[in-house]
């Protein structure tokens, strides 16, 4: 049995731990109980479900997430003042929590626990679009490393998570979490609710593995083409992909368009014709 109502307040813990927030690490402390709840119904129900959070902080996401009854909750933390907040916690647990100090960009997170398993967490900041790509090239086409992901972020990140073609937020980001996933924005979060506050909204999104791509193609050469085609996104795919010298009308695709004028599923014809032709010439 646990005993998590005998914990101490979440800014009790930030203070007696010292736990003023470190730029460098992106941390923003939620402390709005009501909200961390929120988040935790809407990641939820867990029944057998083994969460993996990054980020956890002084544990407030994290209390929420044993208490809507997850089978295990496995946090990932870089700051060891926060490893060591977290300690009345672990106990308090009992046997349902491991946190492991260490960086999340250098840990293969779906090897900590056994599936199912689901990423949920206040993602840092400064690292949330990396983590995010490094967690669609697990393949969940391939066994499902996650079942899902409920993640916050800026919401500048959730609007290109969720962007449509031919919308400014629309990018590689989008692309590459439209072709693993179906990608929910859940709700915003104003700045008020962080300590420190952020400069910036967040946004709660959900992103859940599909069975299959909405079109086939590999990965990586889907990676190189979006990525050549948006790091020239202001050229029309002629010039931005010249090295391939693609026939793009035989492939059914306006030459004159831009790459943001593109749906996943054409670029995953793009990338069906990177991979028969190879590298593209420099």
């Amino acid at each position: 049995m646990s005993d998590l109502p005998s914990l101490p307040p979440l800014r009790d813990v930030i203070r007696n731990h010292e736990l003023s927030a470190v730029k460098a690490l992106g941390q923003h402390f939620l402390l709005d109980t009501n909200l961390i709840d929120r988040i935790a119904r809407v990641a939820g129900p867990f029944d057998g479900i083994n969460v993996i959070e990054v980020g956890p902080g002084p544990g407030g996401l994290t209390r929420s997430l044993l208490a809507h009854n997850a089978a295990s909750v496995t946090a990932v933390e870089k700051d060891t003042r926060c490893v060591a907040a977290l300690e009345d916690l672990v106990a308090a647990a009992a046997g349902r929590l491991t946190v492991i100090g260490g960086d999340a960009l250098a840990i293969d997170v779906a090897d900590l626990t056994p599936a199912p398993r689901r990423i949920v967490a206040n993602l840092p900041y400064n690292v949330a679009t990396v983590l995010l790509l490094q967690w669609f090239r697990k393949g969940p086409f391939e066994g499902h490393a996650f079942d899902r992901m409920v993640v916050m972020v800026q919401k500048e990140v959730a609007d290109r998570l969720a962007a449509k073609p031919s919308t400014k937020d629309y990018g590689r980001l989008s692309v590459a979490a439209q072709w693993h996933c179906i990608v929910k924005s859940e709700f915003n979060v104003a700045p008020s609710a962080f300590t420190p506050p952020p400069k910036v909204q967040s946004s709660i999104i959900t992103l859940t593995p599909r069975e299959q791509p909405p079109a086939p193609a590999e990965w990586r050469w889907l990676e190189a083409v979006t990525a050549a085609a948006f790091n020239q996104r202001r050229k029309m795919l002629r010039s931005a992909l010249k090295a391939w010298n693609f026939d793009f009308v035989a492939l059914g695709i306006n030459p004159e368009a831009r790459a943001e004028n593109l749906s996943v599923e054409e670029f995953c014809v793009l990338a069906r014709a990177a991979a028969e032709r190879g590298p593209a010439a420099n």
